[in-house]
This record gives C-alpha cells, structure tokens and sequence, in this order.
C-alpha cells in the first residue's frame, strides 16, 4: 500500500514562498536614479567617499520605497532616513576616536535599542534596523571625512530618493487631488465587493482579513494627512465621509460573512461602483434594490443607501470645516484618538474641541459610574473577576520598548550583533563590518522566521557576488561599478517579492560601494563573511530564551484578546439606538490588534524552533478569537434589528470567560481563575453569541493548557 506523501515543514518551505505583487515601474525608476548616478557623480567629481555615503543612503531609502501616498512615503522614509543619519554619526564617531574593541559594547548598546524597537510598529522598526547598519558601516567601512560630514552624504541621499518620489508620481485621476488616498479608499470599496463574493465560500475569512488590511491603509493614509495639522480641506472631510460610509458598509458584510450564505452577484456591484466613482470622479450610477430577507441583508442595503447619499453629496456635511481634520466614525481615526461627534448618515465629523485624551492616559469620568456596567446593581466585588473590558483598564498592544517583548527583541539583536562583530574583529579586524552588518538585516524577529531570511540571505548573497564578479570580469574602466550600482537600485523595488532577490539587489549596490571606497578583492571574501554570519545568527538566534515563541507572539496574542473582549462588551452594553460609533472604533482597533497577531504567529510557525510542542498553537487561537469579533459583529447587527438581548449574566460569563483566557497565555504560571474552568454554555435565542460561546470554549483547552 502507497504511503501518503509527508507534507513539507513549514519552516523549510517558507524560504521558496514567493509574493505576487505588481511592478511599481515608477519605483524602479527612481532607483535607477539614485544609487548608480549619485556614485557616479562622486567619482566624476573626485569626491568618491560622499558619492559612496550618499548612494549608500539611497539605496537603505530605497528598501523602504513601496507603494502609497506621498505623505506615506514622507513617514515611511523620512523616518528611517534620519534614524540612518544619527547611526553613521555614532560610528563614524567611534571610527575617529579609535574604538578597538570597545565598539562591541557599543554596538550591543545600538542593537539593543534597535531590536526593542521592533514592538514599536513597522517604521520605527526599520528606522531601528537601518540606525544599527549605519552605525557598523559608519564605524568600519574606510571612508574619509568628519563624521557630521558623513551623516549629512547619508542622509542627502535618502532626501535624494525621497525628493524624487515626491516630484515624480502618477498623474492625479479625474476627480482631483488627493490621488493616493482616494486609491487607498476605492481599494477598501473593490476589498469589500470580493469579501461579499466570497460569502458562503472557503476564501470568506481570507477575504475578510484582506478588507481588515484595505481599512488599515486607508486609515492611514487619510491619518498622514494631517501630519502639518493644518485645517482639513473639504475634499478631505468628503473623502473621510466616504471611508466612514466603507466602515458601515463593511460592520454589515461581516455580518453576511457569518450567516455564510452565498449572495447574488448584483451585491458586490455596489461597492464596485463607488470604487469606480473615487477613481473617475463619476457619479456611482444605480445600485441595486434593497432586500430585507436577513437581518445582516438589510442592513447592507441601508448601509448601501447611506453610502450613495455620501457619493451624491460635493461637499462635507460640516462644510464650514472642523480644526481637529477628518475623524470619522472608524479607520479614519485610530481608536486614541476617538472621540464624540454626530453621526450623519454614514459619516461622522468632530471638532477639536470634543476629541478626548489617549484612551492609554485616562479613562473618560462617565465611564467610571455605574452606566459602564451591564446594570448598575450588578457589580462585582472586589476578590471576584474583572467586568466587561470597557470598564477594565485599557487595551495596550504591547508595543512599549521596554516591555517585556521589547527586552527579549533588544536582547536576541544585541547579542547577536556584538558577537558577530567580536568574531569578526578577531578574525579581520581590517575589514570586520560586514559580518555584523549582515547579522542586522537576518535577525530582527519581527522581519520573518530566521531559518528562512538565514538560508534566502546566503543565497542571494552567493548570486549577488557572482553577477558583481561576472561584470567586473567584462567591463572595464572607473564607471562600472555604478553601473552596477544603478541595476541593483532598480532591481531593489521589484526585489520586494522575495528576500533572496533583494538581497541579489543590495549586494550589488554594497559591492560596487566597496570597490569604489577601496577594496577591490572584497567580493569573494563576502561569501566567507556572509556563511560566518549566517552560521552564528542560526546559533545566538536559537537560544532558549531568544527563541521561545510565547515571548514574541504572546503578548500580541493576548493585546489582541483583549481587544476582543473590549468590543465584545461594547456590543452587549450598548443600548438600541445609540451611536455606533464608539462600536465602530472597537472593532477595528480588535480586527488591526488581529492582524497584528495572525502576522507574529504565521511567522512563528515558520519558525526552527525545539520547544514547538511546548507552545499554544498560535494560529489557531487568534483564527478563534476573528471568529469571535465576527459572531460579535453579526450579534451587533441583529441587536440593532431587536433581536433578543441577553441577559446581564449571559453577557458577563462571556466576557469573563475572555478575561480568563487573556490572562491565562499573558502568565501561564498564574492559577487560572474560575471563569478559566467553568465550562462555557450556550446562549439560548441568540445563535451569534452561541458560536461565540463555541469559540470560546474551542479557547478553553488551549488557554488552559499555556
């Protein structure tokens, strides 16, 4: 009998994952003009080390040049370019005054803020990243010049790239300006219309995680445009208006996703029709009838209606405008900055004037009275389990930099980078940096599983020192190494697809800024640095305490249960006829938390690790806990429609059962709390709260097995 075929280990498969993306030919453009000609210029003028530092800042610019607004590649390289200037400063500087040996302690010191930055969100990570590759390059690579000066040749070149992306864009579409965020709005629109065709499919929760990314864009981008806090336009106050008709939109097709029947293919027409007017400007034209044959079906339909009110308005509806710019009812705020505002139609506007304080600084005085609990006799002693979140402490999402997860990211990079560069330094003290300089990109744990980056690292390292050798074998004279310089800047943006390939592009660019700085022979000597460096990350990364899992994904698996439970109580506490929009708030700061955490744990399961057994499955619980926000969602819904509330104690045992799991995977040493052990019963009449009892209870085991 034919035995069944083994599947592939996870962790040896994702190094030949390859991501499906469109050319960003406007990218390759601008990196065709960075790299390569600011090199060339540097020799052309006699001036090869500022041409070097400045190509050298392009080229760590260019990794972070990936598709969005104007004012997102403002942050998103503007960041990053000045965290890479005061890194060259700091090992330019240790350069100067002789170091030795003293540059490991350093270089720990730099690594361990660096990695603790990793908790910190995706910009401020890379900005840790490119700090510490400029402190080891600043520090080691034989460049001439003050170090002020060299910071300034950095940092020029990242303002070079930035100068280029902000000049050179695509034409603005037919309706006007603010072409990035209208795309970024029209994109949740068209996310939205392949969400409602996969209703009742397999790919329903897969298209619902990808409408939760659209709304994050989008909500950033509409957020970056108030980074000058200067008073909104009107255009931006309609188009906030339009993204909030989205975020109704969206509450109800969750609802559809959960009752999990397949819809005619007129639905989805709608959201692609107002996708099409944000592009073109066009009015959206006829949707289709309304139906009312489920509670979630009408209300999309009246959802759908409010929406091309929004559509069939030019201006705001606060046309004399709002000092605080475009808060709306959701994505277009994050939940701290929520704050009170009517709610017209499907939009909501608020001034400066009602936005609250952070809810990480304070917790509105109404909300400590007894209107915060499920009833106001109905309170909990003192020895007895925490209420509904909204009156628990608020929800931090663990991205404190010296938090525990922060301590463990800064460690594991710290160490790394000091015992590569001691290596190093021991071996060849002359031209040392390449080694801890290849050790930065592999070992930040919130940039991929190690093994993976580890194995695509050396590769593309192999291939890139390959083609460099191939073209200096042919080609001959001063100019080639930016030649060289120049591919490699272009090639860097499509790069993005694989680590292997982007490692190709850098290679070649780093190469032909070796050569050009004065070591020629450097090429066939990488490969030896680059297995070296690969050889000690797979060992310091892999360390019991640097590789355990829980210390990496735990806490954003638990920020986001947390959120879940935040949400969840929102719904249950709210009254008929209230605004929707602290609800609204809720649950996209739970699906953002989410996604958050479905990231750090598909990354962990690709992970090398030993202790595998010894760990929750990761995935399995924040697949659980989405599942709980959209039966949360569809409950909503139904309430809204006067379905049966449930009682005061149904809703309590549901959230502390949440609490109790929360608690339990943030500190498995604790004894789980009664609400732990009790088992979770349904909840009669309400078929969207028994799958969340389902749910929960399906948490139970993994809760208590942590």
């Amino acid at each position: 009998m034919p035995r069944a075929p083994r599947a592939v280990p996870t962790w040896l498969a994702h190094p030949l994952r390859w991501q499906r993306l469109p050319v960003p030919w406007a990218a390759v453009v601008r990196g065709a003009l960075c790299a390569g000609p600011l090199l060339a210029a540097g020799l052309v003028t006699g001036h090869p080390a500022a041409g070097v530092l400045a190509g050298l800042g392009s080229m760590l610019a260019g990794v972070n040049d990936r598709p969005g607004t104007r004012r997102r590649g403002i942050v998103h390289i503007g960041l990053p370019a000045l965290a890479s200037a005061f890194g060259m400063l700091m090992g330019a500087t240790l350069q100067t005054v002789g170091a030795g040996w003293w540059v490991v302690p350093a270089l720990f010191a730099v690594g361990f803020v660096s990695g603790a930055g990793s908790v910190a969100g995706p910009v401020r990570s890379n900005a840790g990243m490119q700090m510490l590759a400029s402190t080891i390059l600043g520090a080691g690579m034989p460049l001439s010049g003050a170090p002020w000066l060299k910071a300034l040749y950095l940092l020029a070149g990242c303002l070079w790239l930035l100068l280029l992306r902000l000049v050179f864009h695509p034409p603005r579409p037919a309706g006007g300006p603010l072409s990035g965020e209208r795309a970024a709005v029209a994109t949740v629109f068209d996310a939205l219309a392949d969400a409602l065709d996969a209703v009742g499919g397999p790919g329903a929760e897969a298209a619902r995680r990808r409408l939760t990314a659209a709304l994050d864009r989008a909500d950033e981008a509409l957020r970056l445009r108030r980074l000058l806090r200067r008073r909104p336009s009107p255009g931006e106050r309609l188009l906030a208006e339009r993204l909030a008709a989205a975020t109704a939109l969206c509450e109800a097709s969750v609802a559809l996703l959960w009752e999990a029947r397949p819809l005619p293919a007129r639905v989805a027409e709608g959201p692609r029709r107002f996708a099409e007017a944000l592009r073109t400007g066009r009015p959206p034209g006829r949707l289709s009838a309304p139906e009312t044959s489920s509670p979630a079906r009408g209300a999309f339909d009246r959802a759908l209606l409010d929406a091309a009110v929004v559509f069939a308005r030019t201006e705001p509806v606060d046309a004399a405008g709002a000092d605080g710019g475009p808060a709306v009812i959701s994505g277009a705020v994050r939940p701290e900055e929520r704050g009170s505002g009517d709610q017209r139609g499907a939009g909501a506007q608020r001034t400066s004037g009602e936005r609250r304080e952070s809810e990480d600084q304070r917790v509105p005085e109404e909300r400590r009275e007894s209107g915060d609990q499920l009833t106001s006799g109905d309170q909990l002693k003192s020895g007895e389990p925490r209420k509904l979140r909204s009156e628990a402490p608020p929800v931090r999402r663990g991205r404190s930099m010296f938090g525990p997860a922060g301590r463990d990211y800064g460690l594991r990079v710290g160490l790394c980078i000091a015992v590569s560069a001691a290596v190093a330094l021991a071996l060849r003290a002359e031209h040392w940096y390449w080694l801890p300089a290849t050790a930065t990109f592999l070992v930040k744990p919130d940039l991929g599983p190690l093994f993976s980056r580890t194995v695509n690292r050396f590769a593309g390292t192999v291939a890139g020192v390959l083609v460099f050798a191939a073209a200096g074998a042919v080609l001959d004279g001063w100019w080639w190494p930016a030649l060289v310089a120049g591919a490699g800047g272009a090639l860097l943006p499509f790069a993005t697809r694989h680590f292997a390939l982007q490692t190709v592009a850098i290679t070649l660019m780093v190469l032909s800024f070796v050569h050009v700085s004065g070591d020629p022979q450097a090429a066939l000597e990488r490969i030896v640095d680059t297995s070296a460096a690969c050889a000690l990350v797979l060992v310091v990364g892999h360390l019991p305490r640097l590789a355990d899992p829980r210390r990496r994904v735990g806490h954003k698996v638990t920020a986001a249960l947390r959120a879940t439970e935040t949400y969840l109580g929102e719904v249950l506490r709210t009254e008929p006829g209230h605004d929707r929009g602290e609800r609204l708030v809720r649950r996209r700061a739970a699906y953002r938390a989410l996604g958050e955490a479905r990231a750090a744990a598909e990354t962990a399961a690709a992970e090398l690790v030993a202790a595998r057994g010894r760990n929750p499955d990761w995935l399995t619980v924040v697949t659980a806990a989405e599942r709980i926000v959209d039966a949360a969602t569809a409950c909503a819904v139904r309430l809204d429609h006067g379905a049966r509330r449930p009682t005061p104690q149904e809703a309590r045992r549901l959230c502390e059962a949440l609490t109790a799991m929360a608690d339990a995977l943030e500190d498995p040493g604790r004894p789980g709390p009664p609400a732990l052990a009790a088992q979770i019963p349904p909840v009669p009449g309400c078929a969207t709260l028994t799958d969340v009892a389902a749910e929960l209870e399906h948490l139970r085991g993994f809760a208590g097995a942590a």
